[in-house]
């Protein structure tokens, strides 16, 4: 179908890839602590919004200009890693009461879904290494004598984000599950906030001076 071959492999491959601890994986980790399953879910879609973008970017070969220009790489990474170091700084130089606010189950705590959202977004769209990954990973389960070589790509990335979304939801969903200790101890939950914070600016630094 569409030229694309050893499909079972290829699902197989990217279940192992999703279950893998990265960036993205922190991210939802971190989002769900500090703002519960809403921010954890929009997080996790967001993310996976990004890799359609990558896809729709890999399919039409916008990708290659990244492959291509070591100038066009390193501006995309340093603006990623610079996001990244800014969200964590937010975190760690927040102001924190001592009793959780009412703020969590309210309108704010949507608009802090909306934010994780977005976040999620530019966290991996900025991260010019998934954009090399897709253009790598995916032409491998298609055949050089496809006709349909940008349909077959766009089904293998579907399937990947479908897999990738339903790992992400689960995790989003139990780290969530931990946040209510937090909320109940206003202390810790300073506590793994200025983690998250801390942890952001280390994958920030890792995006920048990482090759």
């Amino acid at each position: 179908m569409l030229g694309i071959h050893d499909y079972g492999l290829f699902i197989a491959s990217g279940v192992l890839l999703a279950l893998a601890p990265g960036q993205d994986t922190m991210y939802i980790i971190g989002r769900s602590l500090t703002g519960g399953l809403r921010s954890g879910v929009a997080s996790a879609l967001g993310i996976n919004v990004g890799c359609i973008i990558h896809t729709l970017m890999a399919a039409a070969g916008l990708s290659i200009l990244l492959a291509s220009s070591p100038a066009a790489f390193t501006a995309v990474k340093l603006c990623g890693a610079a996001y990244l170091v800014f969200l964590g700084g937010r975190l760690l130089l927040a102001k924190r009461g001592t009793a959780a606010g009412p703020e969590l189950d309210t309108a704010p705590a949507r608009a802090g879904a909306w934010t994780a959202f977005g976040q999620g977004i530019l966290t991996n769209v900025l991260n010019p290494k998934v954009a090399l990954f897709f253009l790598a990973f995916l032409p491998q389960f298609i055949s050089p004598a496809s006709p349909a070589k940008t349909l077959a790509f766009l089904a293998l990335g579907a399937t990947f984000i479908t897999t990738g979304t339903i790992w992400c939801l689960i995790l989003a969903a139990g780290a969530a599950r931990l946040r209510g200790f937090f909320v109940r101890n206003p202390r810790a939950r300073g506590g793994i906030d200025r983690a998250t914070g801390g942890l952001f600016i280390l994958m920030g630094t890792r995006l920048a001076w990482g090759r």
